[in-house]
């Protein structure tokens, strides 16, 4: 499986080229390839970084979250707590994208009521065919 991780610009010293690490920290600075993005960074912006390489600007919230997200799973995996990360999924059925939304309506087989490998499909939920 291969993850992006929020990394914050410290400095840009080239063009395509970033200074990023952890917020607020000068651990673990990372030189990151930027030359992917439409438009260079500045310190203080945050990345969706994959193996050194920007994949694309994150807005502070979306970075936080996927940083809470990927503590949640170090912490999981470790028997600690975590809930706590996942406060915004907490509470609430998972929803899928807007982007795919009609494809899994046309689907026979998520029509609310009707039975499924044994399974009554509920409203919303979708069932994926393997």
């Amino acid at each position: 499986m291969c993850l992006g991780v929020p990394l914050q610009v410290q400095s840009v010293p080239t063009w395509g080229v970033a200074l990023c690490g952890p917020a607020e920290s000068e651990d673990g600075v990372r030189r990151v390839e930027t030359s992917l993005l439409e438009q260079p960074p500045a310190p203080g912006d945050w990345l969706l970084v994959h193996v050194n390489i920007a994949i694309r600007r994150l807005e502070a919230p979306e970075a936080r979250q996927i940083g809470d997200a990927l503590l949640a799973v170090t912490r999981a995996a470790a028997g600690e707590s975590f809930e706590h990360l996942l406060a915004d999924l907490i509470d609430r059925e998972p929803q899928l994208p807007p982007h795919l939304r009609p494809a899994a309506q046309a689907l026979p087989i998520n029509e609310p009521g009707r039975l499924y490998d044994g399974h009554t499909v509920t409203s919303g939920e979708v069932i994926i065919r393997e």
